[in-house]
């Protein structure tokens, strides 16, 4: 009978210290994957769901402040409508962003171990392939860059800079009103902005 109690005690410990290791290893575990998220990562966890907390405050490295409900997200820019009256679209690269002031929930969204899904074409699309779209469709943007901001249309896009007909806000581009072509290298761009 001594002995029973004996296997059964040893059993128990054996049982206590297996779990107090088994916690040990989850949060190693998690520790781990949450040092390799990245901010892409992050973004998506709080894109596209509708029960989603609120829109996003992002800082820019041009040091500009935007509420920002993010609607899509690529390989390297983001598509949300801004807070600005009549809710523009906007695209920016994610390199613009400086940072981000969350709500305790939108970090927690963020944190969450996102449910690994297959690779969509659009995590595949780069920013560059975005503004080809905008040029083919002959849009008229606003670009923001690091240094100044500008209003035209985008006649080209390489892989690292944009051509963009600057003209008058509102004005449809004609060869008469276009101020300048100017050429704008992409890693200057802040945010692209659809013109009203």
């Amino acid at each position: 009978m001594r002995w029973d109690s004996l296997f059964d005690d040893l059993a128990g410990q054996l049982d206590d210290e297996l779990a107090v290791d088994d916690d040990a290893v989850r949060i190693e575990a998690e520790r781990l994957r949450r040092g390799r998220l990245m901010l892409r990562e992050r973004l998506v966890a709080l894109c596209g769901d509708a029960d989603a907390p609120g829109p996003l405050v992002v800082e820019l490295v041009d040091g500009t402040t935007w509420r920002l409900r993010v609607r899509s997200i690529g390989k390297d820019w983001l598509q949300a409508d801004s807070g600005t009256p009549g809710g523009r679209e906007v695209v920016v690269p994610l390199d613009a962003i400086a940072a981000i002031a969350m709500t305790q929930t939108q970090i927690d969204w963020s944190l969450d171990d996102v449910a690994v899904r297959e690779p969509r074409l659009l995590d595949r699309l780069t920013v560059s392939f975005l503004l080809r779209d905008l040029c083919r469709r002959r849009a008229a943007v606003i670009v923001r860059t690091r240094s100044g901001s500008w209003t035209g249309t985008v006649d080209r896009v390489g892989r690292d800079h944009l051509d963009l007909a600057v003209h008058e806000p509102g004005s449809p581009r004609r060869s008469r009103s276009i101020e300048q072509i100017r050429v704008i290298v992409l890693a200057e761009v802040v945010v692209v902005e659809r013109a009203a």
